[in-house]
C-alpha cells in the first residue's frame, strides 16, 4: 500500500474549505498539548465531522472514499472474508477481481494490522476509506450480525453472576452442568442474548407453537421474529436452561414463575428478568433486558428535549416540575417511557440544594446525588412501606416508581399535601382515566385534586429511519379515515418506512414521545370534585390548552417524523 504523504491533512481540509487558518492553529496547539492525530483532535473540537476527516484521509493517501450507508455485502465475499475476521479487523469486503480483494477500512495507516490481514488471507488487498461508524453499523446490522454472532459467540466470555447477601459470586457457565461447554442449548441461549443486545431489544420472547419454538425480539416497542422455528423437542431444554440461570424450580411446569439473572460481558454487567408461563404446548418465557450501562449512555445529559416532546408542552411541563410541592403524575401503558420522563425531569431540577429520594422496582438508572431505593417484596420492602420510611428521611422531592395500591396512593397524596413534591406513575389510558383510577382506589376526591399539580399521559411512536425513508402521497380517503383534514397536506411532509441494514430492515429507528398534558386549575378541580361528566372535563381541558394524544401524534406525522401506520398503531381516532 502506498502511504506517501504528498500533503498534510490540515492542508487538504483547508483546500476543502473545512478549516480556516485560525482553526488549524487551534487544532495544532491542542495536538501539541495533548497529543493525538490531527483529524481526531479536529473532530473532538467539533470543527469537522467523521465523514470529512475520512474523505481528507482518502485524498491524502490517494485512495477512493466509499459511502457505506446503503451498501450491502455480497454473500459470496463472506466465504473469502469471514464475519469473524471482518469483526476482528473492522473491515468490509467491497469487491473481488481475480485474486485481488478490495476492502473498506477506517484507518488505512494502520499498516501492521493490514499487513497481518493480508498474510492471513494470503492474497493481495486493495483499500478504500470509509468512516469507522459506517463500518461498525454495517457489521452490526442485517444478516452480518447473525453470521458474526454465530461464529464468535463462543469466544465471548459470558459469566453468570449470582447475587448473595455478601455481594456477588461469579459462576462459570461450565460448572452449572457437566456437558455445558458442548451444549447446543447453552450456545443458543448465549447467542440469543448477544444478538438481542446488539439489536437494541428490550425483551426476548420464547414462544412455543405447533410448528416449534420461535424467538422474537421487542425492538422499539414492536415484536420481530429472530429465527426460523426450532424443533419442538428443544422447548423443554431451553426453558430448563433459563430456569437454572434464574434459580427457579425446574420440576414445576404448571404455574407461572418469575426470576432474574445477571450476566457479565467483559467489564459490563447486564440484568435480565425472566417470566415463565405455562402454555398449551408446555411453557413460554419472556426475558426483559435491563442493560443499565447502555441506558446510562443514552441518558447522559438527558433532558426533556431529548425525548422528542413538543416545545409547546415543554414550557408547561417545566413550570410544573419546578413547583415547591404537589404531585406530578405520568400515565401510560408498560413501555411508554414514563420512568425515563421522570428521570429527565429529576435531572433537570436536581441542583444539589434539595434532598431527592426515589423508590423504584427496579432501579433502572443511577442518578448522581439522588438516594435511590429498590423495592424488595421478598424482604417486605414494598412501595408503601418504603414511602413511609422515606418521609422520615427529610426529603424535599420524592419519586415513587409506580402507584399500584390504595395504601401507596394515600401516602403519596398526603406527602404532596404536606409540602413535598412527588413524582409518580400510574397505569391508565389517558389523563382523565387517571382521575377515575384514583377515585376507585377509595381516595377522597377533594384531597386528591388538591394535591395534584398536573397529569401527563405519554406514548412512544417509532421514528422513521433517516437512511431509507421516502416521501409518500396520502389519498383523501386515507386522511379522512385517520380524521386528518386534507387541507393540512399543503404544509405537511408525509413519509413511509422502507427498511435497510441500518434499521434491521424494520423501516424505523428510535422512538419519540407524544404527550397529553393536563395542567390543574381551580375550575378543573371543582369539576372533578362535583363529578362532572367526562365530556365536560375534556372540553374544559381543551380550553385550558391540553392537546390530546391523537393530535400530538398527527403533528409528528405531518412533520415527517413518523408514518400513518405508526400513529394508527399507537393512538386511535376519537
Amino acid at each position: 500500500m502506498n502511504t506517501t504523504q504528498h500533503k498534510r491533512l490540515s492542508e487538504i481540509l483547508a483546500d476543502l474549505d473545512a478549516l480556516t487558518a485560525e482553526q488549524i492553529d487551534l487544532v495544532l496547539a491542542r495536538q501539541a498539548a495533548q497529543g493525538g492525530r490531527f483529524g481526531e483532535v479536529a473532530r473532538t473540537l467539533g470543527l469537522v465531522d467523521e465523514t470529512l476527516v475520512a474523505r481528507a484521509l482518502a485524498a491524502q493517501l490517494g485512495l477512493p472514499f466509499i459511502d457505506l450507508s446503503s451498501f450491502k455485502v455480497d454473500p459470496v465475499l463472506l466465504n473469502v472474508l469471514s464475519p469473524e475476521v471482518m469483526y476482528r479487523y473492522q473491515v468490509v469486503p467491497l469487491e473481488q477481481e481475480g485474486e485481488q480483494l478490495t476492502i473498506a477500512v477506517a484507518d488505512p495507516t494502520a499498516v501492521l494490522q493490514l499487513d497481518e490481514l493480508e498474510l492471513l488471507l494470503g492474497r493481495p488487498l486493495q483499500y478504500a476509506v470509509a468512516t469507522a461508524s459506517a463500518i461498525d453499523r454495517l457489521l452490526k446490522g442485517g444478516e452480518g450480525t447473525r453470521r458474526v454472532l454465530r461464529d464468535v459467540s463462543e469466544d465471548f466470555l459470558l459469566q453468570l453472576v449470582k447475587e448473595t447477601d455478601s455481594g456477588e459470586e461469579v459462576l462459570s457457565l461450565e460448572s452449572l452442568s457437566a456437558d455445558t461447554a458442548s451444549s447446543p442449548i447453552v450456545r443458543l441461549i448465549n447467542t440469543t442474548l448477544l444478538d438481542a443486545l446488539e439489536r437494541r431489544a428490550s425483551d426476548i420472547h420464547i414462544e412455543t407453537g405447533h410448528d416449534g419454538v420461535t424467538i422474537k425480539y421487542r425492538i422499539d416497542g414492536v415484536l420481530y421474529q429472530a429465527n426460523d422455528p426450532i424443533d419442538l423437542h428443544f422447548q423443554g431444554p431451553i426453558i430448563s436452561r433459563l430456569k437454572i440461570m434464574s434459580e427457579l424450580d425446574i420440576s414445576e411446569r404448571r404455574i407461572p414463575q418469575d426470576g432474574r439473572f445477571k450476566i457479565r460481558l467483559g467489564e459490563k454487567s447486564i440484568d435480565f428478568r425472566v417470566s415463565i408461563m405455562p402454555s398449551a404446548y408446555g411453557e413460554d418465557a419472556v426475558i426483559r433486558i435491563l442493560d443499565k450501562e447502555s441506558i446510562a449512555a443514552e441518558m447522559q445529559g438527558l433532558s426533556l428535549e431529548h425525548l422528542g416532546i413538543h416545545p409547546r408542552e415543554l414550557v408547561r411541563i417545566r413550570r410544573k416540575i419546578r413547583e415547591p410541592y404537589g404531585m406530578v403524575l405520568v400515565t401510560g401503558p408498560t413501555g411508554s417511557g414514563k420512568t425515563t420522563t421522570l428521570y429527565a425531569a429529576l435531572t433537570e431540577i436536581h441542583t444539589g440544594l434539595d434532598k431527592i429520594i426515589t423508590i423504584e422496582d427496579p432501579v433502572e438508572y443511577l442518578l448522581k446525588g439522588v438516594l435511590q431505593i429498590p423495592v424488595n417484596e421478598k424482604k417486605g420492602l414494598t412501595f408503601a412501606r418504603g414511602l413511609r420510611s422515606i418521609l422520615r428521611h427529610d426529603p424535599d422531592k420524592i419519586m415513587v416508581g409506580e402507584i399500584r395500591d390504595p395504601e401507596t396512593a394515600q401516602i403519596a397524596v398526603q406527602s404532596a399535601l404536606t409540602g413535598h413534591l412527588v413524582f409518580t406513575t400510574v397505569h391508565a389510558n389517558n389523563v382523565l382515566d387517571v382521575i377515575g383510577r384514583f377515585t376507585h382506589m377509595g381516595l377522597d376526591p377533594y384531597n386528591f385534586v388538591s394535591s395534584l399539580n398536573c397529569v401527563m399521559a405519554q406514548r412512544l411512536v417509532r421514528k422513521v429511519c433517516k437512511q431509507c425513508r421516502r416521501p409518500v402521497e396520502l389519498s383523501d380517503q386515507q386522511l379522512h379515515e385517520a380524521a386528518i383534514d386534507p387541507a393540512r397536506r399543503a404544509s405537511a411532509t408525509f413519509v413511509e418506512a422502507v427498511g435497510c441494514d441500518a434499521c434491521n430492515n424494520t423501516g424505523y429507528r428510535g422512538r419519540s414521545a407524544i404527550v397529553e398534558f393536563l395542567e390543574m386549575n381551580d375550575e378543573l378541580r371543582d369539576l372533578i370534585v362535583s363529578k362532572a361528566p367526562a365530556s365536560r372535563l375534556k372540553q374544559a381541558a381543551r380550553e385550558y390548552g391540553t392537546i390530546f394524544l391523537r393530535e400530538a401524534a398527527v403533528e409528528k406525522l405531518c412533520s415527517g417524523e413518523t408514518t400513518l401506520q405508526e400513529i394508527n398503531r399507537v393512538t386511535f381516532v376519537e
